[in-house]
């Protein structure tokens, strides 16, 4: 148990994905990221499975086969896939539902900053792209969704962060409330 080890930890993501949000322009997601980290459900697990090198939602998952922490997370937390799984009608069955850009964007600036947090100095701008790809078999997420994110890790691993993040905030957020789609294996903005 490490009550100042996680709190530190949770306390210096939510700087860093604050900080990478403000740079894109998404002020109050940036803002509201990751608060239900601090509420008892989170925080209370997050302590008594803290490692320090990965998340203790992982921890947790091991030893009791579930999280209820991470079960009260994905429900409030837009920005992971998981909030977007929704029954469908036809086909029958559990579907990932298309995720807004604006979400899209916060995962993946959520991945960089839980890379940089948990990998500290072996981190890369190949990282989050290849944690996102070994983690691929186990999502269900809508195939758009997946493409917007993998499309964006992808430019982070090949141009670097600050490319990314100006992609982000003076192409792909700058109509916020226009969608996206995916073509022919082409990201279309409109």
């Amino acid at each position: 148990m490490d009550f100042f080890g996680h709190l530190r930890t949770i306390n210096h993501h939510k700087m860093l994905v604050t900080k990478t949000c403000f740079k894109v322009g998404l002020y109050w997601q940036g803002i509201c990221h990751d608060l239900s980290k601090y509420h008892p459900i989170e925080f209370i697990p997050g302590i008594i499975y803290y490692q320090g090198n990965r998340s203790p939602i992982n921890r947790e998952k091991e030893i009791k086969g579930y999280s209820r922490g991470w079960l009260h997370h994905k429900g409030r937390n837009q920005h992971h896939f998981e909030y977007w799984i929704d029954y469908s009608i036809s086909p029958r069955g559990l579907v990932g539902m298309k995720m807004p850009k604006k979400y899209v964007a916060e995962m993946v600036i959520d991945r960089i900053c839980a890379s940089k947090n948990y990998m500290k100095e072996d981190y890369n701008d190949s990282s989050a792209l290849e944690y996102y790809v070994n983690g691929k078999d186990m999502m269900l997420i809508h195939k758009e969704s997946d493409f917007l994110a993998r499309y964006l890790l992808t430019m982070l691993a090949k141009r670097g962060e600050d490319y990314l993040l100006r992609y982000m905030k003076k192409v792909l957020l700058r109509h916020r409330n226009r969608d996206y789609h995916v073509k022919n294996g082409r990201l279309i903005l409109e």
